[in-house]
């Protein structure tokens, strides 16, 4: 379905061709300090995924996989043969991984900011991670067949940004983030039901992939990263001394100079 939609986009800048992948809920604007920082260097092609901006909804009544959503940065690649890369943030990180797989011959960098193939967790016996990350999909699904978004929204926040985040957020910002939060249904199918192993995608990525994390992230991520350091040594890690696992919209002054370098290598 991805290959035959033309998603919504925002674009910016000029230089080489980088396509940026959002995490859930966020949407393509996320990465607006990025864009703006950086827009005398690079050109910047940030796309909407399914059910963001005026990208339309995944179908209710069809399976999504990580490989539908990356045919959409198909209508990106250059014409030209020109390779570009691709940044990908949480969510959006495992869309890059299976996008730089699929157009593996017009990629030639990868950034991975605290990406979330929670798949793996279950292939290396990281059982209680992998359970962590189970009942969050279990939540999500019950409350959107329920259409109690607020309260998956609550449990979600909780999460990725920490105990009590539901409840500092403005009645306005709430009954934003559980409308948001809806593409998220689906997401969910993607990062779980994924087959590919560690040693085939050292194969299928590109040798400049750099994968980055935060020390003080949730532990489902922080264990899918020390697997890809184990078993993929050779790819680029950067660890961020603080900023959790929404570090790129919270402290893009420490995560934008290390997708800038990233990019450069």
């Amino acid at each position: 379905m991805g290959g035959r939609i033309k998603p919504d986009f925002i674009e910016a800048g000029s230089g080489p061709k980088v396509i940026l992948v959002h995490s859930s809920v966020a949407g393509a604007r996320q990465w607006g300090a990025l864009m703006s920082g950086l827009s005398d260097r690079f050109h910047f092609v940030a796309v909407n995924l399914f059910g963001y901006g005026a990208t339309e909804a995944w179908p209710d009544s069809d399976t999504q996989t990580l490989a539908n959503q990356a045919q959409l940065l198909e209508h990106f690649l250059p014409e030209d043969g020109e390779k570009v890369s691709i940044v990908g943030h949480s969510y959006g990180g495992s869309v890059a991984m299976k996008a730089a797989a699929l157009f593996k011959d017009h990629v030639e960098r990868l950034v991975l900011i605290e990406p979330n193939p929670f798949y793996l967790l279950k292939q290396h016996g990281r059982d209680e991670a992998f359970e962590e990350a189970t009942r969050l999909r279990n939540t999500i699904k019950q409350c959107g067949r329920d259409g109690a978004w607020p309260l998956a929204a609550e449990v979600f926040a909780n999460y990725w940004t920490g105990p009590g985040s539901w409840n500092a957020m403005p009645d306005e910002r709430k009954i934003k983030f559980s409308k948001a939060l809806e593409p998220n249904f689906h997401e969910w199918d993607g990062v779980m039901n994924e087959a590919t192993p560690l040693a085939e995608w050292a194969v299928e990525l590109p040798g400049k992939t750099t994968v980055v994390s935060a020390v003080d992230t949730v532990r489902s991520i922080d264990e899918i990263v020390s697997l890809m350091k184990k078993n993929v040594p050779q790819w680029q890690f950067e660890t961020l001394e603080r900023g959790g696992h929404m570090a790129v919209l919270t402290h893009p002054d420490l995560v934008n100079p290390v997708i800038e370098r990233a990019l450069l290598s």
